[in-house]
């Protein structure tokens, strides 16, 4: 185990924040167990102007924890099917909403409980995706809204091993089908070579 992430970690631009992740630990402490993974894919969303971003078009309820504070979970479902994990970053002071997607993991601790949520699939395929780590790790839309910083969290982030410079790729995100510049934007960021990325491009 190593330390817990702060605040302050997630208090700065939202594209470093998505670059400084990789490496880092994504812990759930989940029935009575931790259950980890390092962070070896992401990407930014950030600000009003971003069209891929689903604070585009302003504040809802389901999007609401991106207009608060930073290290908040923004846990939100797709496709009737996928619970999707993000975490709140922006630089302080900052009033527009933005996050950061958590799309990938390299499995780490409590394996055998992922492989009970992952029955039949590989271990390179537990975690290879942003919805395939959510069942992974059982995060659901009842950790919406959970401050990742508080010490007593279930749901946080552990400092881990930040990837070297030579070590990161960067490309546009994945599934994004708006207008220019917005669609081509490199704000995903992963861990060159590691089997675990869900696109490796």
């Amino acid at each position: 185990m190593s330390r817990r992430l702060d605040r302050s970690f997630f208090a700065r631009d939202t594209v470093t924040v998505a670059r400084d992740l990789l490496g880092r630990v994504l812990v759930h402490e989940a029935e009575g167990q931790r259950v980890a993974g390092r962070i070896v894919e992401t990407e930014a969303y950030t600000g009003r102007d971003d069209m891929a971003s689903h604070a585009h078009r302003g504040k809802t309820p389901r999007n609401a924890v991106m207009f608060g504070p930073v290290g908040v979970s923004y846990v939100y479902f797709i496709y009737g099917m996928y619970w999707l994990l993000n975490v709140v970053a922006r630089p302080a002071g900052a009033d527009y909403p933005a996050a950061v997607l958590l799309r990938a993991l390299e499995p780490l601790e409590g394996l055998e409980w992922m492989a009970a949520r992952r029955p039949g699939r590989p271990q390179r395929e537990w975690t290879s995706g942003p919805g395939r780590l959510t069942v992974a790790l059982g995060i659901d839309g009842s950790l919406n809204g959970v401050d990742m910083t508080a010490p007593d969290s279930p749901l946080f982030f552990e400092e881990g091993q930040p990837v070297p410079g030579e070590q990161v790729q960067s490309g546009a995100r994945i599934g994004v089908n708006v207008p220019e510049p917005w669609k081509s934007k490199p704000w995903r960021f992963w861990v060159a070579g590691n089997p675990y990325v869900s696109r490796r491009r």
